[in-house]
């Protein structure tokens, strides 16, 4: 909740969008449209929540033009072209608002290299550790107890949660996001088999993250062998996810909970990874492929789409086809032994 409701002719200006009614409206508050109250502003992305219109008290509701007239039937509302999207950017808004932003400046018990570059604004947390040879750019934001190693380069105005570990020679680029338990280049799990046992192989690469990506609680990203892991620009993993050396992640990317990708695998641009999916080590997914949650990749994907089914894996309608026949399995079964014995 804000503590000053801000009328909606200034949230209109900052955002844009076609007001219907009720400019001097106050709103204190975003909520889903069955718990918005009299000050909350509310959305309706997705119909099968269309009948919550017509009941909702929220003050105001973000719609498409195809319910514009019914919800000015009911009060005030704004209406755009996509009301999900203008619902994420007013979050940002709203935060920018109402959420503390880290002092700029150096925490007395944290611990910051001679030899480490800081920029202009930057804050570090208590406890934090930057190493020598470390670049932290303009605005960055490192959290509590994190620990930027020797080498390594944080971008302008990216944020570093309580916690978070980048490892020597890494690299993070411009407004990401880490949040707390990440880890981002530890070892590659490498190693030789030999008679007496494995032998290590040490990992002698980094990882380079782009620019807007974001990287949920507790997921680790290893450090490549030789070349570096790359994740490119844009791309959003989620928590608990595992990202193996030398693994290559496209542009705008996605990937849901407990995903894992094993070594040099490479997946394209503008994918979806569903959660606790695994895809084996070594393959190419082209860009615009989609993977169902739970689903194990075991082969290269070589033309866009959605993907589907534990062991084997195949193209999404034929695995819903095989599946609604797996149920019936044991009817045909009896149905076949009925006329064998005819």
């Amino acid at each position: 909740m804000s503590p000053t409701p801000v009328a909606l002719s200034e949230l209109i200006a900052a955002l844009g969008g076609d007001l219907l009614g009720g400019a001097e409206i106050r709103i204190a508050g975003i909520a889903p449209l069955d718990e918005a109250g009299a000050q909350s502003i509310s959305f309706l992305a997705n119909p099968r929540y269309q009948a919550q219109l017509a009941t909702t008290a929220a003050a105001c509701v973000i719609v498409a033009p195809a319910l514009a007239e019914a919800a000015a039937a009911r009060g005030a509302a704004i209406v755009t072209p996509d009301p999900y999207l203008y619902f994420a950017r007013l979050t940002q808004w709203w935060a920018a608002r109402t959420r503390p932003t880290p002092e700029a400046g150096v925490h007395p018990s944290a611990i910051v290299s001679p030899d480490a570059r800081l920029g202009q604004g930057v804050s570090i947390g208590p406890l934090a550790v930057i190493e020598a040879g470390a670049v932290i750019g303009d605005h960055a934001s490192i959290g509590a107890h994190s620990v930027v190693e020797r080498g390594a380069t944080v971008g302008e105005h990216t944020r570093l949660a309580p916690r978070v570990v980048l490892g020597h020679g890494c690299r993070i680029g411009a407004r990401g996001i880490m949040h707390s338990g990440v880890v981002i280049g530890a070892d590659g799990f490498g190693f030789a088999p030999s008679k007496n046992g494995y032998v290590k192989i040490e990992q002698l690469g980094n990882v380079t993250i782009g620019d807007d990506v974001e990287i949920g609680a507790n997921t680790c990203i290893d450090r490549g062998a030789l070349a570096d892991t790359v994740i490119e620009d844009g791309v959003k993993l989620d928590n608990l996810i595992q990202i193996a050396h030398n693994v290559h992640i496209g542009r705008n990317t996605a990937m849901a909970g407990c995903a894992a990708v094993a070594g040099s695998t490479r997946i394209g641009a503008n994918c979806t990874i569903g959660g606790a999916a695994n895809i084996v080590g070594h393959l190419t997914l082209v860009d615009g492929v989609h993977i169902s949650a739970a689903t194990t990749i075991t082969r290269s994907i070589t033309e866009p789409g959605v993907y589907s089914g534990p062991h084997p894996f195949e193209e999404n309608s034929s695995w819903q086809k095989n599946a609604a026949t797996l149920r019936q399995l044991h009817t045909l079964r009896d149905r076949v032994r009925a006329l064998e014995k005819k």
